[in-house]
């Protein structure tokens, strides 16, 4: 005769009492296994932070590296902000670009000038060779060489690698922010979080005063190599000022983001001065095209409410 066991019996039949003291067993022997096994994990997490600090501080962002960077950043700008498609203007003003850029160290990238369709007098520059031009800067420009020496600022921006260093700089502070993590037990608690927040945060800064006397001094060569009077650009920086004084909130987006005063005007005019330039060199200071252009630019519709570059 066949005996038959249900399943459901085995699942409620008691378990003998030698499985139990197996299973004792194993754990106590296991326990020591495990925390030897949470200590190397948690050497291998610090190791790992170290390793990665001491690459970071070694290494830098590839041109290449850059590039990709500016590309995709280069794409968020362009679907956030209205941009002038207008190509007569955008030809001329990435002609302008390119009769400096090309004749700078890194006249090899892939360099790509833009309109920005605001009435803020701005212009900024991402890594990789993006150039964008607020059409506020080009309306109230009153020449040629004024328009081509804030152009040739921002140029001087990316051949400097100014927001590349500015970005190795963040890496490395992100891996600072991770050893102090894994090292103490700051980041335990909320405050702690809060407090790595603030500081992460902190290390995000916009361009240092030294950025900015580096991109001037590239920006009155870069011009100059062009063939076209550097001294459009203290020019620009001085009539900025005197705006200043009677409207302030026409120009308050370029002062945010390239403090200026006396001092950075007269710096760049000294510049000029010692480069000895001969009267009789002929300089292009202004043409009927760029106030063709100008003109052309003013005509431009507004921009729809809630756009607006970054600062």
């Amino acid at each position: 005769m066949t005996t038959r066991v249900s399943f459901a019996y085995i699942q409620r039949a008691p378990r003998p009492a030698r499985w139990e003291r197996l299973e004792l067993i194993v754990r106590s022997e296991r326990a020591p296994v495990v925390a030897r096994l949470r200590r190397h994990a948690a050497l291998g997490r610090v190791c790992l932070a170290l390793a990665l600090l001491l690459l970071v501080s070694a290494c830098s962002v590839s041109q290449s590296d850059e590039r990709q960077i500016g590309t995709a950043n280069a794409a968020q700008i362009d679907s956030q902000l209205p941009l002038v498609h207008d190509s007569v203007i955008t030809q001329y003003v990435a002609t302008l670009g390119m009769k400096m850029a090309s004749l700078t160290s890194r006249g090899d990238l892939d360099w790509r000038f833009a309109v920005v369709n605001s009435p803020e007098v701005n212009a900024f520059a991402i890594p990789g060779g993006f150039i964008y031009v607020n059409r506020g800067a080009i309306e109230q420009a009153d020449s040629l060489d004024e328009l081509a020496g804030i152009m040739g600022h921002e140029i001087g921006h990316v051949v400097r690698r100014h927001s590349v260093k500015q970005m190795e700089k963040a890496e490395r502070g992100r891996v600072d922010l991770v050893l102090l993590c894994t090292l103490t037990r700051v980041c335990r608690t909320a405050a702690g979080r809060i407090a790595v927040g603030v500081g992460a945060d902190a290390i995000a800064a916009r361009y240092s005063q030294q950025d900015e006397a580096e991109a001037d001094s590239e920006g009155v060569v870069n011009t100059l190599r062009a063939g076209i009077d550097p001294q459009g650009l203290p020019d620009f920086f001085e009539k900025l000022l005197d705006k200043q004084k009677t409207q302030p909130t026409a120009v308050e987006a370029f002062f945010s983001t390239h403090p200026t005063d006396q001092s950075r005007v007269a710096a760049t005019r000294k510049q000029i001065a010692a480069l000895g330039l001969k009267p009789d060199r002929q300089l292009l200071r202004d043409t009927p095209e760029f106030h063709t252009i100008q003109a052309r630019v003013r005509a431009l519709p507004a921009p729809e409410p809630g756009t607006s570059p970054p600062r």
